[in-house]
């Protein structure tokens, strides 16, 4: 968001009822817990629930790959093998791919334990990180209506209308972003023309980010995971 003279935002808080300004130690966290009830809770009370930072991943079970509904599904990654570990990558993702298997895991990503579910395709490894329980809504409380007889007629009209619509398999190129695409077309077309640019301060550049290596962390979880078998 910018300012009518093009300059960047920043984004502040402010006391509902008399609209001023609040600084950083005014503030605190609250949990609502009836309409207009809170349970407040201190920094320092959610930095000692907070899992330790770790680069392991903790695998805790192997499952057949229709035993993951879809519904749980929220962000997908792509694992790369770190240097000299290729061989093992592709060993890991042959297995897991011809044994038709996902593992389940959890990682610890910016202080925040993450449920993740490892596939194997065309010998990728692929992490997608999953809801857990909880976070999943029943179609009871999204409000679906209940389950009614459909007349023989209406099936039929959907059946034909389905069976012309229908591939044997889909194309990448057809799962586009019509939005965006029309809209960095329109950003385009104004920075060629120089119009409505506008210029501000260079930010300081940021450190990239410290490359965590997922597949190494893998191998090992999996070694202490045999240990254990071992020792039981």
């Amino acid at each position: 968001m910018l300012g009518p003279k093009g300059q960047p935002l920043k984004r502040e808080y402010a006391a509902a009822e008399t609209g001023g300004e609040l600084q950083q130690a005014e503030m605190t966290r609250g949990y609502e817990v009836a309409t207009g009830k809170y349970v407040t809770v201190s920094d320092e009370e959610l930095e000692r629930l907070a899992p330790e930072k770790s680069r392991d991943i903790d695998l805790r079970l192997f499952v057949k790959n229709e035993e993951i509904s879809p519904i749980y599904f929220e962000r997908a990654y792509v694992l790369t093998p770190a240097d000299k570990s290729g061989k093992a990558y592709r060993l890991l993702a042959a297995i897991m791919e011809r044994k038709e298997r996902v593992g389940i895991a959890t990682f610890v990503m910016h202080g925040k334990e993450y449920l993740v579910a490892i596939f194997a395709r065309d010998g990728i490894l692929r992490a997608e990180t999953l809801r857990f329980a909880d976070e999943v809504r029943t179609p009871h409380a999204v409000g679906l209506p209940k389950k009614t007889k459909v007349q023989a007629a209406a099936v039929r009209k959907f059946d034909r209308m389905m069976a012309k619509a229908t591939k044997k398999t889909i194309d990448p190129k057809e799962m586009r972003d019509e939005y965006s695409e029309a809209m960095m077309k329109l950003i385009e077309k104004k920075s060629a023309h120089d119009k409505d640019v506008v210029e501000t301060e260079a930010e300081t550049p940021r450190k990239p980010a410290k490359v965590v290596d997922l597949m190494e962390v893998l191998k090992q979880s999996l070694k202490e995971g045999k240990k254990s078998r071992r020792a039981a």
